[in-house]
């Protein structure tokens, strides 16, 4: 097992260093750099809107515009004075040693920055993680013991109905029906918590709490519970129709015990091994755009932000972040279906993967 994993660990380095490689050649030639985003609010026109830093405000001149010695200056304090290849290096030797640099709009380290947002993101994704896991796998059971019904038709309408409708959509009609936009009042129209939520009792806080994700938990994951249900039907049915669900039935057992005593254990492999990849899928899909309409202050949020204002060190710290998050998403995935299921060797894993 050891050496399966330190295999797969040095097989992850090509791909983040590819990762990071093609995100930091495609901010090279995006217009618009930080650059030109400091000097179009050095001047006065609100090119992103931010903050600007302290150590770029004795470069304004007024009406006079920017000097070019002055915009050598900020591209000296950015670091755009030194070869794309050079920088590049720089970076990812700091990115080894959990560096991730400082914010251009934020006067905070990036690494600052992602830990304050990561409880918002965690937060509404384990939400919906849960949610989808707790309906859908039950919902899956049912459909397979049940397949070919009128029950399993209307549900798999509903969840295909579901999928079909993106999550920001959904979002934002949810808003507009029940967030106070245009009909009903009903729930909080942003924000993880209210303004006064520090004055609350701490009982009105979690309900509170509770009340604020509602909406954004729905959002995100109303596109995801067809996927884990389909699977779950077809993995519980593939291992009905196996000889050794014959043979218990002919002994004798009750449908029950052959179905959670003989059956639960093989069918739930494909869905457990999927936990640190769903989490994850959850986790980052959902978080951008839900975040954004939601006015969450989490790390979806901050990459959009980032990204209008080309905060570079945000977004390529972020996205070194998720690479690395979802990489070894992919490996616990790898392990715990050696774990669960001994008859798997780590070599035809390895060939699988």
């Amino acid at each position: 097992m050891s050496s399966y994993i330190l295999k797969r660990i040095l097989l992850m380095l090509p791909t983040l260093l590819g990762v990071m490689l093609v995100t930091f050649s495609v901010t090279q030639f995006v217009p618009g750099g930080p650059v030109e985003q400091l000097i179009g609010q050095l001047e006065g026109s609100d090119a992103g809107g931010g903050e600007v830093s302290s150590s770029a405000s004795g470069l304004y001149q007024g009406d006079k515009g920017m000097a070019q010695e002055q915009i050598d200056k900020l591209n000296a304090l950015y670091g755009f004075d030194k070869p794309p290849l050079q920088r590049f290096y720089e970076m990812m030797w700091r990115y080894i040693q959990f560096d991730l640099g400082e914010s251009y709009f934020h006067n905070k380290s990036v690494m600052e920055l992602i830990i304050s947002k990561l409880p918002v993101s965690i937060s509404l994704g384990a939400w919906s993680f849960f949610i989808v896991y707790l309906t859908c796998i039950p919902l899956g059971i049912r459909k397979a013991v049940r397949d070919g019904t009128k029950f399993d038709v209307i549900t798999s309408t509903v969840v295909l109905t579901g999928y079909a409708i993106p999550g920001f959509v959904l979002g934002l009609a949810l808003l507009v029906l029940l967030g106070g936009g245009s009909f009903f009042d009903v729930f909080p129209l942003k924000g993880l918590t209210s303004d006064n939520w520090d004055e609350l009792p701490w009982y009105q806080q979690i309900t509170d709490y509770l009340w604020h994700m509602v909406l954004p938990v729905i959002a995100t994951t109303i596109s995801s519970f067809a996927v884990l249900t389909m699977l779950t039907k077809n993995s519980f049915l593939e291992e009905i129709r196996k000889q050794y669900v014959l043979t218990a039935r002919a002994k004798g057992l009750d449908e029950s015990t052959v179905l959670y005593h003989h059956v639960f254990r093989n069918a739930m492999i494909p869905l457990v091994t999927g936990f640190p990849g769903a989490f994850i899928a959850i986790f980052f899909t959902g978080s951008l755009l839900i975040e954004t309409i939601f006015s969450l202050d989490g790390l979806g949020l901050l990459s959009y932000e980032s990204i209008l204002k080309r905060d570079y060190p945000v977004v390529l710290g972020s996205l070194f972040f998720y690479t690395i998050l979802g990489l070894l998403a992919k490996l616990l995935a790898d392990i715990s279906y050696v774990m669960i299921d001994p008859r798997i060797q780590f070599d035809s894993v390895d060939k699988t993967s």
